[in-house]
């Protein structure tokens, strides 16, 4: 059963939060003082998460990314993997990670049957990875990396969030890093959502802007056709480099979005930017069926009109979509709580 929403949308890709815990402070998604965690008694079980996942693709569910916060802090992890990689409706399974503490678990996570990596790297430089993050784990970072090729992750995506005067300079240099070692590049448009708590207009970088900063360094640039619902923009640099650009600010792909969220406590949203989302756990915690959680699902789905980031383009004084008063008072309100 395929379940469609107002705008004939899919319910194609769920991305799973498995813990809204992290071990770094980003200040695009993170700011000290602003986070409230769920209480750990609302956390839904690994095997909870496993049903959950299950009765999502009775609806048309196919691609699945685990996320967190931070998805390599919740533990055994590996499990819930091979429980994932075992649902033959699951066609894609995926995790973004910060990286630190891969080189314990890329092994473990490709052996349990992890498809694809998605890795973050916003700076080349420790000294601002520190700034950014309020961490001194930059060497972790690019120990992840490396443990992730030699677990067999190849190609990874390599994600950076680009914000004007904080490392807007490295475009070219970050390209150039993921080139070098085979791993596709792609530049995400600082988003006003969750914790971005100083966020700007002026902060963002828009695509059209990294377009033309790397066509200074690299030359002529081409577009090529996406041929799915990701939502990166690909090009080409002259000698068949590919990069992406996710271009969520300035050229929302809400027409094509087929995704929705599940937190770690098991509640389901159909949008980054839904202030509130509907309740999977409790129903199945009290007995219900999976095809009865599917249909709790399919008729939340089939009601979703959420354009999020295109209605974001028509607020005249556009700033940080929640301030930390709400996110403390609602903390599914953080991309850290929805697996941004």
């Amino acid at each position: 059963m395929a379940s469609l929403d107002r705008h004939a949308r899919p319910l194609g890709s769920l991305r799973v939060s498995v813990t809204d815990r992290c071990n770094l402070r980003c200040s695009y998604c993170l700011p000290e003082g602003s986070q409230v965690w769920l209480p750990k008694t609302e956390i839904a079980t690994l095997e909870e998460l496993a049903s959950l996942v299950r009765a999502m693709t009775l609806v048309g569910t196919s691609r699945v990314r685990i996320t967190g916060g931070e998805p390599l802090l919740r533990r055994n992890l590996p499990t819930l993997v091979g429980e994932l990689a075992g649902i033959p409706a699951i066609q894609d399974l995926s995790m973004t990670s910060n990286a630190v503490l891969l080189p314990d678990l890329a092994r473990p996570l490709r052996s349990a049957g992890l498809g694809r990596l998605t890795i973050s790297i916003d700076t080349l430089q420790a000294s601002r990875y520190a700034l950014n993050t309020r961490r001194d784990s930059h060497a972790e970072l690019l120990a992840g990396i490396l443990a992730a090729e030699e677990a067999g992750f190849t190609p990874l995506k390599l994600n950076t969030v680009v914000l004007r005067g904080m490392n807007d300079d490295e475009l070219a240099a970050i390209l150039r890093f993921a080139k070098e070692r085979g791993h596709q590049a792609r530049f995400i448009e600082y988003m006003d959502v969750g914790g971005a708590l100083d966020w700007d207009p002026k902060l963002v970088v828009p695509q059209a802007e990294i377009l033309q900063r790397l066509e200074s360094d690299y030359g002529p640039i081409e577009a090529l056709a996406s041929g799915d619902r990701a939502p990166a923009n690909l090009f080409a640099l002259p000698d068949g480099t590919v990069f992406g650009i996710i271009a969520s600010v300035t050229a929302p792909f809400c027409g094509a979005c087929d995704r929705a969220r599940l937190t770690a406590d098991g509640k389901l949203f159909t949008c980054l930017y839904a202030a509130d989302g509907l309740d999977l756990l409790t129903p199945l915690r009290a007995g219900a069926a999976l095809e009865e959680v599917a249909a709790l699902v399919d008729n939340r789905w089939r009601n979703r009109d959420d354009q999020g980031a295109q209605d974001r383009l028509a607020v005249p004084t556009r700033g940080p979509s929640a301030q930390a008063r709400e996110l403390r008072a609602k903390p599914h309100l953080g991309m850290h709580t929805k697996g941004g």
